[in-house]
């Protein structure tokens, strides 16, 4: 039994340790991305940036198709008065920072026709591309690999409004869903068709259930064929009784001869027990020979001529 559940662990742990490579492997590329990202959006802003507007930032030609923004704020004014129409979101009242920092940028993501390639969704198709909202700390314009900082709702939720979402195949319905970077996944209803919300930053989408495709029409086979295929199952049924017949009947043979056999040496030891139980006898020389022999007799040997008068 121990040695089972040691090899039952040491599958799961295999099975954990084939699994863990691709989670941190695709971890580690959307931190990547969220930095580089970071950098082009903060390129933007130029030399001398206004705090409250969007500056749109410039993106590699081999990144064709994905589109990053940056919006310089103070943290006091956010969770005052909040922002409208940053993109597609709206920011509410109420947004917290953490930690704090005086001033932050919150940098903006449309990944477009690269939406699926870094975010893929097993079972799910994409209606509008993947956008994010990441919050970092402005304290330095220049600044690369930033940590991010967390940004929460604390009163009403932040909308999302997207601008290019396809209509969802007749009789699937669309779903927002959230991405986060380790791999999260939370899904919510959508509202008037294209408008989602959130309490917190991280990455956005629509999406649908992927239609899996029809099976192709299986052949009709000739009447002929469809006699033999039927005589050929039960064949194959009366044989396949045979050999599970012949299984068990050897199966309940050997638990017979292991039954008999165990019978046989509790014997064996009952007697074993009994012989070492009784008394033992001294052993004699007889010539080479030793043999065993009692300690006294009962009647003591008298020769006949003593009863002769």
């Amino acid at each position: 039994m121990g040695l089972l559940l040691r090899s039952l662990a040491m599958l799961i742990l295999l099975m954990c340790c084939s699994w863990l490579p691709d989670v941190v492997a695709q971890s580690t590329a959307k931190h990547s991305l969220d930095s580089l990202l970071q950098d082009y959006s903060f390129r933007g802003f130029g030399k001398r940036p206004k705090t409250g507007t969007p500056y749109d930032g410039p993106v590699p030609s081999d990144m064709t198709g994905i589109e990053v923004a940056a919006l310089r704020l103070r943290s006091g004014s956010l969770r005052r008065k909040g922002f409208t129409n940053y993109k597609e979101f709206t920011i509410p009242k109420g947004v917290i920072v953490r930690p704090y920092v005086e001033r932050l940028v919150l940098v903006y993501h449309n990944l477009g026709n690269w939406s699926e390639f870094y975010y893929p969704l097993d079972g799910y198709s994409y209606l509008a591309p993947v956008i994010g909202l990441v919050a970092y700390d402005a304290g330095n314009l220049s600044a690369t690999g930033l940590p991010e900082l967390d940004i929460r709702a604390s009163g009403d939720p932040i909308s999302i409004l997207f601008s290019e979402v396809r209509p969802a195949p007749d009789g699937f319905a669309a779903k927002c869903v959230w991405l986060g970077e380790e791999g999260q996944i939370n899904f919510s209803s959508v509202s008037s068709g294209k408008g989602c919300s959130t309490t917190k930053q991280g990455h956005f989408s629509i999406v649908v259930e992927s239609i899996s495709p029809a099976p192709p029409p299986k052949p009709i086979a000739p009447p002929g064929h469809r006699k033999k295929k039927e005589t050929n199952s039960k064949v194959w049924i009366v044989v396949g009784s045979v050999v599970v017949g012949l299984a068990v009947m050897g199966i309940l043979s050997l638990l017979a001869l292991c039954a008999q056999k165990c019978k046989q040496r509790k014997e064996m030891e009952r007697i074993e027990m009994a012989a070492e139980a009784g008394e033992a006898l001294n052993m004699v020389s007889v010539g080479e020979t030793r043999a065993p022999a009692a300690t006294a007799t009962r009647t003591q040997p008298v020769l006949e001529n003593e009863y002769m008068v």
